[in-house]
């Protein structure tokens, strides 16, 4: 019986989100402990009234506190390139020894400012709540791989075992080695180096999977529809292989017309609430 494309898109879930979704607080004392020697070098300097002279004759003693400045302006990277006055410069916290170049970027990032003014008390608390802030900007990350984790749930309870007869982040050209099928019409002529999310094998057949969840709209939904159809109808005429794509969440309300395109060509299309039905178990024969 066809389903209803409608009635499939109205299951769709708002949310799957843990509490470790919206912080991860392993990562933040993780990447804090990293620094907190250095951290704690700094925080003498709160309060100084003579700054600039009291960081010059700390860096003397303790360069390696150059290692923790980028995190004091939420910047995770060792490396920062700005413009200033019309010069372009580039901070390398790793090797930088110019003092006056690293007084220069304390001075105009405001940090002297924070520090000297007594603005904070205590710089291992005040990067620890910058590792929040910018921990929350891979939630979308988390949240793709918040999908993976549930899809390989049902997987598993369909009963295969990992690394036996089903497989994580596996490329097609590690498919086409593995069980000796040629998927060049998925490559383009292996031009294109896809990988998908799960691979599992039954006794006649290769399930290729892809997952993935929108809590918001947006042009990727769109360019996703798109080149799963794609798949779909490519993957139609390869014997032993077949495409599944499980997906969900509220964003597709508003890429609905594409997703449509490929729900009418892709049998193997789940949402959340089939997987809860055994969908998955009914398939994978």
């Amino acid at each position: 019986m066809k389903r209803n494309f409608k009635e499939w898109l109205n299951d769709f879930t708002d949310s799957i989100a843990t509490y470790e979704y919206y912080t991860e607080f392993n990562i933040v004392y993780k990447n804090i402990d990293k620094l907190k020697v250095e951290l704690n070098i700094m925080n003498s300097l709160i309060g100084s009234k003579n700054i600039e002279q009291d960081f010059d004759n700390l860096f003397k003693k303790y360069p390696e506190i150059r290692k923790c400045l980028p995190l004091l302006i939420a910047v995770r990277e060792n490396e920062i390139k700005v413009i200033d006055e019309g010069e372009k410069l580039k901070y390398n916290f790793k090797t930088i020894d110019d003092i006056d170049l690293l007084k220069r970027f304390m001075r105009k990032t405001g940090l002297f400012d924070l520090i000297s003014n007594h603005l904070v008390n205590n710089l291992v608390d005040y990067t620890t709540g910058v590792e929040v802030g910018l921990g929350s900007n891979g939630r979308k990350n988390r949240g793709g791989h918040l999908m993976e984790d549930v899809l390989q749930g049902y997987i598993e309870k369909a009963g295969f075992v990992k690394n036996q007869t089903y497989f994580k982040e596996m490329y097609l050209s590690d498919i086409e080695k593995k069980w000796n099928i040629d998927l060049s019409k998925l490559s383009n002529l292996g031009k294109v180096a896809k990988r998908f999310d799960y691979v599992v094998k039954t006794k006649n057949c290769i399930y290729a999977f892809e997952t993935n969840f929108y809590s918001s709209n947006g042009s990727k939904l769109n360019e996703t529809a798109r080149s799963y159809k794609m798949l779909a109808e490519e993957s139609k005429y390869i014997k032993g292989f077949a495409f599944v794509w499980v997906t969900d969440g509220l964003g597709w309300q508003g890429a609905k017309n594409n997703l449509e395109e490929t729900f009418d060509v892709l049998d193997n299309i789940f949402n959340l609430k089939e997987l809860e039905q055994g969908k998955l178990k009914e398939i994978l024969k």
